[in-house]
C-alpha cells in the first residue's frame, strides 16, 4: 500500500452549511477487479453514515453523464481500479492536479478514458473541485467476465476505505459507523453478498464476454 498520509484538510463552513462532498465510485462489475471502485462506495454506504452534503454515487461506466457530480463537488474521493503496474491489490493515493494528469498517462478501459474528459470539462466550465483524492487499486483479474474480486483486490478494499473514512473525516463528511448495515448504493441484484451467490459457475457460463455477442465460431471446413 502506498504510505503516504491522506493530506490533512479542514472542513470548510459555509453560509448554507459544509461544502459539497461527492464520492465516486467508477468501473464496471462485471469484469472481476473492474468492479473495485464500485465496491469501495457500496461498502462505504452499507458501513458508514455521513452529514447530509456527503452523497455516494456508483459511478458506473457512465462517463460523461458524471459531470454535474464533478462540478457540484467541493471535494471529490474517486475510488477505482487502476493499472500502476505495480503487484494486485497494490494501492496508491494520487491528489488534485496529479488526478487527471495520472488517469490520462495510466488509461486501462475506456471509462478512465472517458472520466478523464469528465475533469477536463469541469475544469473548462470554472466548476472544479478544490481537492479531489483518487484511491486506485492494482487490479489482478480484468478478463473474467461475471467473476468478482480476486482476494488480493479484496484485501485492499479495506485499507482503501480506510484511507478514504480519514480523508472524509478531515473533509468535514462527518463518517459514523452504522449499528445496522445502510442501503446498498448499487443495484439491489448486484449488491456483492448476492452476486457472489448467485452467479452461474465459470463451467456454467461464458465468461470472456456476453454470449450473445462475441462472434460466431467458423464453421468448419469440409
Amino acid at each position: 500500500m502506498d504510505t503516504r498520509a491522506v493530506p490533512s484538510v479542514a472542513a470548510d463552513p459555509c453560509a448554507e452549511g459544509y461544502a459539497p462532498i461527492v464520492v465516486l465510485g467508477i468501473g464496471n462489475l462485471l469484469w472481476a477487479d473492474e468492479g473495485f471502485g464500485i465496491r469501495c462506495v457500496e461498502a462505504l454506504g452499507q458501513r458508514y453514515g455521513f452529514a447530509e452534503h456527503v452523497q455516494l454515487v456508483d459511478g458506473g461506466t457512465q462517463g460523461l453523464y458524471l459531470l454535474h457530480y464533478v462540478q457540484a463537488a467541493r471535494q471529490l474521493l474517486i475510488f477505482d481500479a487502476i493499472d500502476y503496474g505495480l503487484p494486485p491489490g497494490t494501492l496508491k493515493v494520487v491528489e488534485d492536479d496529479e488526478v487527471p494528469r495520472f488517469l490520462g498517462a495510466k488509461k486501462m478501459s475506456l471509462h478512465q478514458t472517458g472520466f478523464q474528459e469528465v475533469l477536463s470539462l469541469a475544469q473548462l466550465t470554472g466548476h472544479y473541485p478544490e481537492r479531489v483524492l483518487l484511491i486506485g487499486c492494482q487490479p489482478e483479474e480484468l478478463e473474467d467476465y461475471g467473476g468478482s474480486l480476486r482476494p488480493s483486490v479484496r484485501a485492499a478494499l479495506e485499507d482503501a476505505l480506510a484511507l478514504g473514512v480519514q480523508a472524509l473525516r478531515e473533509w468535514g463528511g462527518q463518517p459514523r459507523a452504522r449499528v445496522e448495515a445502510g442501503e446498498s448504493v448499487t443495484l439491489p441484484s448486484l449488491a456483492l453478498e448476492r452476486y457472489e451467490g448467485e452467479r452461474p459457475s465459470a463451467e456454467a457460463a461464458c465468461r470472456i464476454g456476453d454470449a450473445r455477442f462475441l462472434p460466431l465460431a467458423a464453421p468448419a471446413e469440409e
